[in-house]
C-alpha cells in the first residue's frame, strides 16, 4: 500500500472515530440522567460506540505515523471492506442519535422517590408504583410512547396507584416499544397476588400493549389506549374492558386516526376525547416535533385523563 493510501485510510478512520464520539459525548451530555436511570442497553450502545470511536482515532494516528508496506488482500477487498465500516458507523450512529430520548421533567423525576400513599420501586427494567394502603388486586403494565423517558409518566400514573392500584411502568429498550412486547409476563408472574390485569400505553406503547392483550386474551382483562391504536382486531373481545383516550389538538395520534382504529376495538369501548389536548400531555417531557397547538392547560388535559383511566380500571375489575 503506498503513502497516499496509507493516510487516506487514516484519514476514514478520523472521520468516523470522530462523528462517533462527538454523537456519543453529545447524548451523554444531554441525556445523562435519562441514560442512568433507563433500560441500559441505550447507555451500553452509546458507551460503545463512543469508545469505539477513540479506537478508530488511535488507528488513524497510528495510520498517519506509520509506513507504507505490502497489501495483503486484493484492492477491491479492501476498498469494499472501507464501505462497509463507513456504512455501519452511519447507521448505528445515526440510530442512536435519533433514539436520544425525550427528557422527563424535574417534577416527574422528583415523583421517583416516592409520594404520599405511594412507593416507588426502580429496577433496570421497570418503575414499580405500589399503593401503602391495603395489597392491591388489580394492576396496571403500563408501555411508554416512543423514544420517551419512562419516569415522565410518573405525575399521571402515581394519581392512578394513589386510588389503590398496583402501577408497573416498562422500561423498554431503546424506549423503544416493540423491544418489549413479552414485558407484561415476567410483571405478572412477579406479582402472584394480583388477579386482575389490564395493559395501557401512549402512542407506540399503546400499540404494543394491544398487541399482547390480543396474544393472551386470559391474562388480561382491560385495555386502556392513550393517544394510541391497536396493533390488530380486537372487534371479538366483548370479554376485554377498553378504552380510547386522545387530545382533539394532537397532531401525531390525530383524532382522525383514533376514529379510523376504531372498529378494531372490543365492544362498548369507551371513547374519551381531551378537548384542547395534544399527544405530549399523555407524559411530561415537554414539546414534541410534529404535536398539535394545546387548547387546554397539561394539567386540566392530565386530569381528566387520570379520570379516564380509572374509570378503565374499575370496568375491568366489574
Amino acid at each position: 500500500m503506498t503513502t497516499r493510501k496509507v493516510r487516506r485510510v487514516a484519514w476514514l478512520h478520523a472521520v468516523l472515530g470522530l462523528v462517533a464520539v462527538v454523537v456519543a459525548a453529545w447524548i451523554w451530555l444531554t441525556r445523562a440522567g435519562v441514560l442512568l436511570a433507563g433500560h441500559p442497553a441505550y447507555l451500553v450502545s452509546v458507551t460503545v460506540v463512543g469508545l469505539a470511536g477513540l479506537a478508530l482515532l488511535v488507528l488513524a494516528v497510528r495510520g498517519a505515523r506509520g509506513r507504507a508496506g505490502r497489501a495483503r488482500a486484493p484492492g477491491w477487498l479492501r476498498v469494499l471492506g472501507r464501505v462497509a465500516l463507513a456504512l455501519v458507523t452511519v447507521l448505528v450512529v445515526g440510530a442512536l442519535a435519533w433514539l436520544r430520548p425525550f427528557p422527563a421533567s424535574p417534577e416527574a423525576t422528583g415523583l421517583m422517590s416516592g409520594d404520599a400513599g405511594v412507593d416507588v420501586t426502580d429496577s433496570a427494567g421497570r418503575i414499580t408504583l405500589t399503593p401503602t394502603g391495603a395489597a392491591p388486586d388489580d394492576g396496571l403494565i403500563f408501555q411508554p410512547g416512543a423514544r420517551v423517558d419512562p419516569r415522565a409518566y410518573l405525575p399521571l400514573l402515581t394519581e392512578v396507584a394513589a386510588q389503590g392500584h398496583l402501577v408497573v411502568v416498562v422500561k423498554q429498550p431503546f424506549d423503544i416499544g416493540f423491544t418489549a412486547l413479552g414485558a407484561p409476563e415476567g410483571i405478572i408472574e412477579d406479582h402472584p397476588d394480583v388477579s386482575r390485569w389490564s395493559l395501557g400505553g401512549h402512542s407506540l406503547g399503546g400499540v404494543v400493549a394491544s398487541a399482547y392483550a390480543q396474544d393472551y386474551p386470559a391474562e388480561v382483562d382491560g385495555l386502556v389506549l392513550w393517544a394510541s391504536y391497536p396493533l390488530g382486531d380486537l372487534s371479538d373481545r366483548d370479554d376485554l374492558a377498553a378504552s380510547t383516550i386522545f387530545g382533539s389538538n394532537d397532531g401525531l395520534a390525530t383524532p382522525a386516526d383514533i376514529e379510523a382504529s376504531r372498529p378494531d376495538l372490543p365492544p362498548g369501548t369507551e371513547v374519551v376525547e381531551i378537548p384542547g389536548g395534544v399527544h405530549a400531555f399523555f407524559g411530561d417531557y415537554g414539546e414534541q416535533p410534529g404535536d398539535g397547538t394545546p387548547g387546554v392547560t397539561r394539567e386540566a388535559a392530565q386530569d381528566q385523563i387520570v379520570e379516564a383511566s380509572l374509570a378503565l380500571l374499575a370496568a375491568a375489575g366489574s
